[in-house]
């Protein structure tokens, strides 16, 4: 999925400090962050509060408009913004949750009961700190020239679906709406497609 001509003038709008550009920028993609946050939380079986979420939220935007907008210079436009977007924040939500956890095993021994996540600061560049952890399944699938190609192995239609539902936070209801597939058949191919994109087919 290629850039497309509004997200393309968007982001040359930022990139230039228009006027309103950046609130427009976030109007845009606050949808994508969120559904991002939550999937995230819920992969790693984390429970978040609103404000939580809201922070976490708050962090990828932060890491986006860091030092002149690095990340977004960083845009090599071979694929579409919001795939790449949906990349850059969770790598910023998983170290945020890593971090927190290696925070708080540190704070407390393993039999310690922890009311919640404590949530760590930045570091002095704006990013959230590394985790000195091995990386974890997100966090290696956390390029975007390696997420396109693991799409690359399904066929136009579960990467339709895909998209859809992981990158821009469609319902099943709003993806069966947008392809003609029926809503009891989205989980399935869903599930198929992530089995290949594990290299794991399940038809071999």
């Amino acid at each position: 999925m290629s850039l497309s001509e509004i997200d393309r003038r968007l982001l040359e709008q930022c990139l230039d400090r228009s006027p309103h550009a950046w609130e427009n920028f976030v109007d845009r993609f606050l949808g994508l962050v969120i559904h991002v946050v939550r999937h995230v939380a819920s992969q790693r079986g984390v429970t978040l509060s609103p404000e939580q979420r809201d922070d976490l939220v708050a962090e990828v935007f932060l890491v986006l408009v860091d030092q002149n907008f690095q990340v977004l210079r960083r845009f090599q436009r071979h694929c579409s913004l919001v795939t790449y977007l949906a990349v850059v924040a969770r790598r910023v939500i998983v170290r945020r949750l890593v971090s927190s956890q290696m925070q708080i095993n540190a704070a407390h021994p393993p039999h310690a009961t922890v009311a919640g996540p404590h949530w760590p600061i930045a570091n002095g560049n704006g990013h959230p700190s590394e985790p000195s952890v091995p990386a974890t399944q997100e966090m290696r699938l956390a390029d975007q020239e390696q997420v396109e190609q693991l799409i690359a192995r399904l066929d136009s239609r579960e990467a339709q679906v895909v998209r859809l539902f992981h990158l821009e936070g469609k319902s099943y209801s709003e993806i069966s709406e947008a392809t003609g597939i029926t809503e009891n058949s989205i989980g399935p191919l869903l599930s198929r497609a992530r089995q290949r994109m594990r290299g794991h087919d399940p038809e071999h």
